[in-house]
C-alpha cells in the first residue's frame, strides 16, 4: 500500500502544534487511600486490571480553572508565545468553573490574554479532540486567527460520590493544552477529523443535576444526582470497536497502514480497551502513551496531559504522524491526525 498524497501535500494555510503543556494537582492520593475509604482492597484490581498506582485531586482551594491557568501556562512556555499574541481560547471540560459564564473567559483573564476571543466546549471526554478540530479550522479558513489555546480539564473529583467504589477510584483531575498556530507552506499539522455521535446513550453516565431538566435542590442533595452516575453499563466492546473503526477510516483515507502512524493517544479510561484496539489494528501497544498509572482517568484532559508527558520524555519528533482518538459520554466519539 502506497501512501497518499494528501498525506504529504503543502498547505498553504495549516494548524500546527507549537506548545504543548499540563499541569496535575499536587494531592496525590495512592490506592491504599481507597482501601481504607472503602473497608476492602481495591488497590489489587485497579493495578492488576487498569495499571492504576495512583492519582491526582485537587486541593480543597483548586478548581478547573486553576488546572486550566497552569496548563495553560506551561504550553505558552513550551510554544515560546506571549498570551498576548493568543487570538482564541478554548477549554474543553464537563466540570467547568461556572454554569455561565465559560470557564475560558476566567482563563483568559488571568493570563492576560487580552485580545483572545474564548469558548469552552463540552463532549464530554472527547472534548478535547473535538477542540481541536475546532481551533484548527478557525486557523485554516481565518488568517486573522494565528495563535490558539486550546484545553482539555477534568476536575471530576468535585462529582465524586465517596462511597461509590466504581467512580471513586477511577476519576482524577488534571489539564493539557496545546498551542495551535497558523503555518504557511507546509505540510505539518491539523490532517483529518472526524466526529461522531451515539445519542441513544446520553442518559447511561453522566451528572444529571444542575442544569435546566434538574435544578438543584434539596431532593436532588439528598439523592446525589449532582455526582456523578453510571446508570447503565456501556457494552465493554464500544470503545475498542468505535476506535478501531475509527483509524481505519483515516487510514483507509490516506491509503496507509495503521503502522504508518507513530503515535496513539487515547482517552485513558480502560487500558485494555487500548491494548484490545491495537491489537485490532496490528501495532505494537508500545506507539500508544498511556498515562494511567500515574494520574488514573483525568477525562478530557487526558489526552493532552498524555500529550504532554510524551513530549518531556522525548519521544514526539517533528514530522511524527500522532492520532488523537477521544471518547466521552453522550456518547460523543472525535478522532484527528496531526503531523507534528
Amino acid at each position: 500500500m502506497k501512501n497518499s498524497t494528501k498525506l504529504f501535500e503543502i498547505k498553504k494555510r495549516n494548524a500546527v502544534i507549537k506548545g504543548i503543556g499540563y499541569y496535575a494537582p499536587s494531592r496525590v492520593l495512592d490506592n491504599k487511600f481507597f482501601n481504607e475509604l472503602l473497608g476492602e482492597d481495591v488497590d489489587t484490581w485497579l493495578q492488576e486490571n487498569l495499571t492504576i498506582r495512583e492519582r491526582r485531586w485537587c486541593n480543597e482551594n483548586e478548581s478547573t480553572a486553576d488546572l486550566c491557568f497552569n496548563a495553560a501556562l506551561n504550553a505558552l512556555s513550551d510554544s515560546q508565545i506571549d498570551a498576548k499574541d493568543l487570538d482564541l481560547i478554548i477549554v474543553a471540560t464537563d466540570t467547568p468553573e461556572y454554569i455561565s459564564p465559560s470557564t475560558a473567559s476566567v482563563v483568559q483573564y488571568r493570563l492576560g490574554a487580552e485580545r483572545a476571543g474564548t469558548f469552552d466546549i463540552n463532549t464530554a471526554c472527547a472534548g478535547f479532540v473535538t477542540a481541536v478540530d475546532v481551533a484548527s479550522k478557525f486557523i485554516i479558513a481565518d488568517d486573522r486567527y494565528k495563535n490558539i489555546l486550546v484545553i482539555g480539564a477534568y476536575a471530576m473529583s468535585k462529582y465524586l460520590d465517596m462511597t461509590d467504589k466504581k467512580t471513586v477510584t477511577l476519576f482524577a483531575d488534571g489539564a493539557g493544552a496545546v498551542i495551535l498556530s497558523s503555518v504557511n507552506f507546509t505540510n505539518r499539522g491539523f490532517l483529518f477529523s472526524k466526529l461522531i455521535t451515539h445519542g441513544q446513550y446520553h442518559d447511561w453516565m453522566g451528572i444529571y443535576a444542575g442544569g435546566t431538566f434538574k435544578p438543584i435542590n434539596k431532593s436532588v442533595l439528598e439523592n446525589k444526582d449532582h455526582l456523578l452516575k453510571f446508570v447503565k453499563k456501556f457494552p465493554k466492546e464500544i470503545n475498542p470497536t468505535m476506535w478501531t473503526k475509527m483509524i481505519k477510516n483515516i487510514c483507509e483515507y490516506f491509503d496507509i497502514l495503521p503502522n504508518q502512524i507513530d503515535h496513539f493517544f487515547f482517552t485513558q479510561i480502560n487500558i485494555n480497551s487500548i491494548r484490545e484496539t491495537m491489537e485490532n489494528l496490528n501495532v505494537p501497544f508500545e506507539k500508544a502513551h498511556t498515562i494511567m498509572d500515574k494520574y488514573a482517568y483525568t477525562g478530557s484532559a487526558c489526552i493532552p496531559m498524555a500529550l504532554a508527558d510524551a513530549n518531556l520524555k522525548g519521544k514526539l519528533e517533528k514530522n511524527q504522524l500522532a492520532v488523537l482518538i477521544g471518547s466521552g459520554g453522550g456518547l460523543a466519539f472525535a478522532s484527528a491526525l496531526l503531523r507534528l
